[in-house]
């Protein structure tokens, strides 16, 4: 059985997935799963540190077809786990983003679409200064927070502010951004402003039952329009009935078929990376939030892998 899809799931390297191991060799790859396993820019609980570990182990239960919608990303991209954006100076925020900038920096260099599991939402910024440096991208950001803070407890860069600073630093279109499932108590009445005043589009989770989750898709897909897009999912988007292990949960959220739904409905996006963060085994319940992140992390890679076979469709 030489197909690690094939054997028992439960023997073998945890690769995501159980797809292959390609920690050195990116050349025949094209999605790359990656673990970013930092959590330094958490505010109160951390252990997303531990998320793709954990994420890993729990998807060796995950399969090759998607049932709902036929695709099989396998047929349609050389799918590999391309390990860890290892941080070695974990203890300097700054530091560690710049290192995983750099590893993201050889990523895209050798031609491989990112889909990465965090760690914290702070790294989709060094992410996204790599995506975002020839143009700035546009994002579905699914969350339970707009996270567009801005300093907090004297730094500018934690998990509540990463796609403040990346409109800033002109790598993320906010035009073309749309944040969903936005909710729970706030300390400010305009802690989000920056993502009102800036041009995003965010729907909060009070008014999706009204709208519908079919109108929301919709509306996430007039926003993103045709162009490159990052997609960026927060495990809190989901309830915490859900998906408990996770820093900052907030009642009130997702149902995980409703995520599942809502990515399911990207397809046709030029998705060309995107991220799966705040998943932390340490307040997880017998693995069950991992096993929703290892979910959705398929539905994401099933989008990906479609634009990926688009565009490569589309290349003279």
């Amino acid at each position: 059985m030489t197909d690690p899809m094939t054997r028992p799931r439960y023997v073998g390297l945890p690769t995501f997935m159980r797809a292959p191991w390609a920690e050195d060799d990116w050349s025949a790859v094209d999605i790359g799963l990656v673990g970013v396993p930092y959590d330094g820019g958490v505010t109160n609980r951390p252990g997303a540190r531990h998320g793709p570990r954990e994420i890993r182990n729990q998807s060796s239960l995950m399969r090759r077809i998607n049932q709902a919608t036929g695709v099989c990303p396998y047929e349609l991209a050389r799918v590999a786990d391309i390990g860890d954006a290892v941080v070695e100076r974990p203890f300097e925020l700054t530091g560690a983003h710049d290192q995983i900038q750099a590893f993201f920096e050889r990523v895209v260099a050798a031609g491989v679409v990112p889909l990465s599991v965090g760690g914290d939402h702070s790294v989709s910024l060094p992410i996204l200064r790599v995506l975002g440096r020839d143009r700035p991208v546009g994002m579905v950001h699914i969350d339970a927070h707009c996270d567009t803070g801005d300093d907090y407890l004297g730094s500018r860069f934690h998990h509540g502010a990463p796609f403040r600073r990346a409109v800033e630093e002109g790598v993320l279109d906010p035009g073309r951004t749309i944040q969903i499932g936005i909710r729970g108590g706030i300390n400010e009445r305009d802690v989000w402003g920056f993502s009102h005043s800036s041009g995003m589009r965010v729907v909060y989770m009070h008014e999706i039952p009204a709208l519908g989750l079919e109108a929301v898709i919709a509306e996430a897909r007039r926003v993103v329009g045709d162009g490159p897009t990052y997609l960026s999912f927060d495990i809190d988007s989901i309830d915490p009935a859900f998906a408990p292990g996770t820093g900052t949960p907030e009642i009130g959220g997702l149902t995980s078929f409703e995520a599942q739904r809502l990515v399911r409905g990207l397809s046709g996006v030029d998705v060309i990376g995107g991220d799966l963060v705040e998943v932390s085994p340490p307040f997880d319940i017998g693995g069950g939030t991992a096993l929703v992140g290892a979910g959705i992390l398929f539905e994401m890679l099933c989008v990906t892998a479609e634009a990926a076979a688009r565009r490569r469709a589309a290349r003279p």
